[in-house]
């Protein structure tokens, strides 16, 4: 995403709206109704402008939603685009028309011409387009920029930014069509009344003659005032929250049209600190603030009034895991790529993203350096907690492999490296494009590995788990996974230790992920599941929506926390459902290898504290959607029925064999479960789309977990999907470990074949 500060570039190609009409000539101040409209692209342009206007901060009120919902629903096509052309006219700052010979044309618009001081305003602009012209329409403004080969000007009379919103799900140029609706976004420097002149033209010599294409505006900006904030959490300590500020129009201060971080412009929220500021003309808004999903979400109203005042906020808990021992953690967020930008900087500091880890309580982030902006990200690696955190916030960068490398077979996670760099290059152009090596690089250093976004490319028909049907292989998710987990490889000192520690779970569809966790773990391995969000690509709301909670016995530190992840020391989720201090007879996760010795078949005795948290209403839209269908985890998904009640499930070899409603009021609840044992098995609890906790293994007789004959079978033929898929990507002078890799997995496939004992 392009950011620019003010004074910067003003000349700006602009994507409009095209509007032919009977009338070619605008009068001031109110556009004309466009005859013959057709309405099917009318109707999709617009709600395409919603969306933007949502996306940049500034929604359409609740008047203009109603008359567009309602013009789209009438029947009658010629009256359905008069109402729409209606509803949207009073957005609309200035009046373009292109004519037959594409000159420019500009008045007026009805939207009242008010900025505000140091802040953003978006406005529609409306354009008759005779021509058909599909070409940028570009806007100037001489109180904006320096326009190229005009003699300096008074800089003094620059107090204007002009940009315009023509990204996803907008385009950079005219469409050609009759009618379209665009977004300009105008800043003012200044408070008070400031004049300002802009022109249109759709390339060289389109401008119109006797200077029709220019228009001068009057503008009120609003004189903003300095609000300080005292940010306090529960216990009455400074901190850092997350806060969403509208005013009466239901638009977002400070603007998101052109955020610069640590501000996010894909956000709503923006994070901030006791005693910090913020910037408000006079009005009255609504202040919603919160600290994570561990965490009750507050609303408060604001008013401002002529002179700068302080704001008091104090963050309500409704649990804290970190008083039980348990530390939140997401082990997959980025500085670069996706949302964030790359211009003016290559993505954003530490310095923004541990704002955020704080703002959402998040104890550690994993900040992986990956393929965009590789080489300017890879210099704040040190291979320790980054200097900016501040205890219990830690903040420290590692790698994904991902966009370089193997990660066509599947993208890793990498946490805890003490080497950033595979050795022969300097940066990202020379890893290797087979998964195993580049886990042979990672584990010899003591690195913590796991693959990334688990589902993309594992998807599978239908809810059941585990599922059987053998997935297309054809994605970036747990691939290569099928091959690896069979291996072992050198660790730190000579040992054999797995390839690969743990499934991502969280960020993609339940399903997916669990099913492929599910087999790997009844044909025997031991894989340990982790959280994580994948912020800002599959999740950019905010960091942590994806976590594990890890237990700890002592302090907090990075290392400890991914060793914990790698013994299973923890449980996932969302964070709005918690699963504590899980025990089957006397063993707890992680502890003892999270293993229970019964001499014979017998009952075992489950217990665990459980906390969950869900609005007393319920959200239908939220619980109507399809599992692949974002968010992938919520405890909304959980609730039953209209009721505040979840499920809570025993698991035993992938199979719920006893359940509970557990009341999602907030409240920590302890919970016991008597289950037969008849064999050695692999037992879990879930609340499913919320949280999961790792397995503790229940050996009975002194016997392993006996491979599940589907299980094998089904990760048998997944390896030849997988195989089928993945071969292509192999270098040339990889494929002999290629096939090596592969040949090994198919081996101790069909050794744990002939020991199954179960289907």
């Amino acid at each position: 995403m392009k950011t620019k500060k003010v004074a910067s570039h003003r000349v700006v190609e602009l994507c409009f709206v095209v509007l032919l009409s009977a009338v070619p000539l605008f009068g001031a101040g109110e556009p004309a109704i466009v005859a013959d409209v057709e309405l099917q692209p009318l109707t999709a342009q617009v709600q395409r402008l919603t969306e933007a206007m949502d996306l940049v901060g500034s929604p359409f009120d609740a008047t203009t939603r109603k008359a567009l919902e309602a013009a789209m629903q009438d029947g009658d096509a010629k009256r359905a685009s008069e109402k729409i052309q209606t509803a949207l006219a009073p957005h609309c700052l200035f009046l373009v028309n292109i004519n037959p010979e594409s000159r420019v044309k500009v008045a007026r618009g009805p939207a009242a011409a008010e900025l505000v001081e140091q802040g953003w305003r978006q406005f529609l602009v409306q354009v008759v387009n005779e021509a058909g012209v599909t070409a940028a329409l570009r806007a100037e403004s001489t109180n904006a920029a320096k326009l190229a080969g005009s003699p300096a000007g008074d800089i003094g009379n620059r107090w204007l930014d002009l940009m315009t919103y023509d990204g996803q799900p907008l385009q950079p140029k005219l469409s050609g069509l009759k009618l379209e609706y665009r977004i300009v976004q105008l800043y003012s420097r200044d408070a008070g009344k400031r004049e300002a002149k802009f022109s249109f033209d759709v390339g060289q010599g389109t401008q119109d003659l006797g200077f029709r294409n220019e228009v001068d505006l009057l503008f009120n900006c609003a004189r903003a005032q300095d609000v300080t904030l005292r940010v306090r959490d529960e216990n009455g300590e400074p901190t850092t929250a997350a806060f969403v500020i509208r005013d009466q129009q239901r638009r977002i201060y400070p603007s998101q049209g052109k955020r610069l971080a640590p501000d996010f412009a894909f956000h709503q929220q923006i994070y901030r600190a006791d005693g910090e500021t913020i910037k408000l003309p006079d009005g009255r808004y609504t202040v919603e603030f919160s600290r994570g999903p561990e965490s009750i979400r507050q609303e408060s109203t604001l008013t401002v009034a002529g002179k700068p005042q302080t704001a008091a906020f104090k963050v309500k808990r409704w649990i804290d895991p970190a008083k039980f021992g348990y530390w939140s953690g997401d082990h997959h967020i980025h500085a670069a790529g996706c949302s964030h930008y790359v211009q003016p900087t290559e993505g954003v500091l530490a310095v923004d993203l541990i704002r955020h880890c704080i703002g959402e309580d998040l104890k550690i982030g994993a900040n992986l350096t990956w393929g965009p902006c590789f080489d300017f990200q890879k210099q704040f690696f040190c291979g320790a907690v980054d200097k900016v955190s501040k205890y219990p916030y830690l903040l420290r960068y590692d790698i994904e492999v991902s966009g370089f490398g193997s990660h066509q077979s599947g993208h890793l996670c990498l946490l805890r490296l003490k080497e950033e760099i595979y050795p022969g290059g300097e940066s990202s152009k020379h890893w290797p494009t087979l998964c195993l090596n580049t886990l042979r690089w990672a584990k010899k250093q003591g690195a913590v590995c796991g693959p990334a976004h688990s589902g993309w490319g594992l998807a599978v028909p239908g809810n059941a788990l585990p599922n059987y049907t053998v997935p297309p292989f054809d994605g970036i998710g747990a691939a290569e996974y099928i091959v690896d987990v069979t291996h072992r490889v050198e660790g730190p000192g000579g040992e054999l230790v797995p390839a690969v520690d743990f499934m991502s779970l969280v960020d993609t569809p339940h399903t997916w992920e669990l099913n492929m966790w599910y087999h790997t773990l009844n044909v025997g391995f031991r894989t340990r599941g982790s959280g994580e969000t994948d912020f800002p690509c599959i999740y950019g709301q905010r960091v942590g929506l994806g976590r594990s909670y890890v237990r700890l016995d002592g302090k907090l530190d990075y290392d400890s926390w991914c060793e914990g992840i790698r013994q299973g020391r923890s449980y996932v989720g969302d964070g709005q459902s918690h699963l504590l201090d899980f025990k089957v007879n006397a063993a707890a996760i992680g502890e003892n290898g999270s293993e229970l010795a019964l001499t014979q078949p017998g009952t075992v005795h489950i217990t665990a504290k459980v906390a969950a948290r869900l609005d007393e209403k319920a959200d239908p839209d939220l619980q109507k959607l399809s599992p692949d269908k974002k968010p992938y985890w919520s405890l909304e998904r959980a609730r039953l029925g209209e009721s505040r009640e979840v499920l809570l499930e025993v698991i035993v070899n992938g199979f719920p064999v006893a359940e509970k409603k557990i009341v999602a009021d907030g409240e920590l609840r302890d919970v016991a479960f008597d289950v037969k044992m008849d064999r050695s098995s692999w037992v879990a609890l879930r609340i499913l789309q919320s949280s999961h906790t790792n397995p503790i293994w229940v050996l009975v007789g002194g016997k392993p977990v006996s491979p599940s004959r589907r299980s094998v079978d089904w990760c048998q033929k997944s390896v030849e999907q997988c195989w089928s898929q993945k071969e292509k990507f192999i270098k040339p002078a990889e494929l002999a470990d290629a096939r090596k890799a592969y040949d090994h997995a198919r081996e101790v496939y069909r050794t744990l074949l002939s020991q199954a004992e179960f289907e």
